[in-house]
Order: structure tokens, then C-alpha cells, then sequence
């Protein structure tokens, strides 16, 4: 099993990831992290070292990876839940495993919700840790 697991450097997204750590050892899957930004910057190196240090204390062996996509300027959310069900279908991914914030209705409203995107879709089955 091939599980997605987007983290955005958030404490709820790393909640996800150490999630994520315990289903593929349970469930013998294969991990497949990714970070999306418009830019590589200081401060996605350091959300992907600590990724990358969470999967190592896991045991788990894989690269977390860095997307940029210039789009996400416009409704970063609702985008990021695009591109995560973009790459669902590219690689044939079987879960996305994720973290949420939580954001009310008018957050949701303003800027979307990446994992609603997701779900909403209904393309692959999707575990929210919040």
C-alpha cells in the first residue's frame, strides 16, 4: 500500500506524519511525504529536516519531498488539496494520511481546506488526524 502523506510544517500536520509512521509499520505500507510551497526557502528545508527526522526515528525509509507550485498564492488551501489529489492520480496512491487545523466556517470560506478537498473528492481514501 502507497500512502500520501502531505505535512505543511504544522504541529498537526507532524501529529499526521507520526500517525502515518505507525500505519505503515501496522499495515506495511510505504510512505510518501510531501511538502507543497511556491518556493524552496529556509523554512521548508527545515520542515522537511524535521520530517525527515521524524521518519528516521520511525524507521522509516523514505525522502520527504519539496512541490513547489507558483499557484499558491490564490486560496492556498483549496490548491494544496488539488495538487495532493493530482499527485493521488499521477502515482496511484492508496490513502492520504493528513493533519488539519480545524478552521471554522468563515476561515473555511476565505481560504478553503485542503483536506475537505480531498474528501470532498472522493477519489482515494483519506485519514484526517487533527
Amino acid at each position: 500500500m502507497d500512502v500520501l502523506v502531505p505535512i505543511d510544517g504544522s504541529e498537526n500536520s507532524f501529529r499526521a506524519l507520526e500517525f502515518a509512521v505507525r500505519f505503515a509499520d501496522g499495515f506495511d505500507a510505504t510512505l510518501h511525504v510531501v511538502h507543497f510551497s511556491d518556493e524552496a526557502t529556509e523554512a521548508t528545508d527545515e520542515i522537511l529536516a524535521h520530517a525527515r527526522a521524524m521518519l528516521e526515528e520511525g524507521g522509516v525509509e523514505t525522502e520527504p519531498e519539496l512541490a513547489t507550485d507558483i499557484q499558491l498564492e490564490f486560496r492556498p488551501a483549496e490548491r494544496v488539496g488539488e495538487n495532493v489529489l493530482e499527485l493521488v492520480e499521477e502515482n496511484g496512491y492508496d490513502h492520504v494520511i493528513m493533519g488539519h487545523h480545524g478552521s471554522g466556517t468563515i476561515e473555511r470560506a476565505i481560504l478553503g481546506s485542503a483536506a475537505e478537498t480531498i474528501v470532498r473528492a472522493e477519489k482515494v481514501p483519506v485519514t484526517i488526524v487533527p
